[in-house]
């Protein structure tokens, strides 16, 4: 039996991608890996070519998402900016923007 998880154990992320991020299926990738793992959050273009999420879960969760991402046949992270936030305890589900 699964011990449930306290909040304290869920991180909160905000992650600005660049490198080859737009265009390449990286929305689609990001929430079927969020939803597999069971993160919530939102991911979004942003007007300089780069990417932005906000990812909720544990940490090994938001990892397995980030790597899934990284597999996409033609994304390539060149850097990550990561900024840790509160969680926010009513999210549910992760959107695209």
């Amino acid at each position: 039996m699964e011990k449930p998880i306290k909040m304290t154990e869920i991180r909160r992320k905000h992650i600005v991608f660049y490198g080859s991020v737009q265009g390449v299926g990286f929305w689609y990738r990001a929430r079927q890996a969020a939803g597999l793992v069971g993160c919530t959050g939102w991911v979004r273009n942003e007007w300089d070519g780069s990417v932005s999420m906000e990812i909720q879960g544990m940490e090994s969760a938001i990892d397995q998402v980030i790597l899934a991402i990284e597999r996409g046949h033609y994304v390539h992270i060149e850097n990550m900016d990561v900024k840790e936030l509160d969680p926010l305890e009513e999210e549910q589900g992760f959107r695209t923007y």
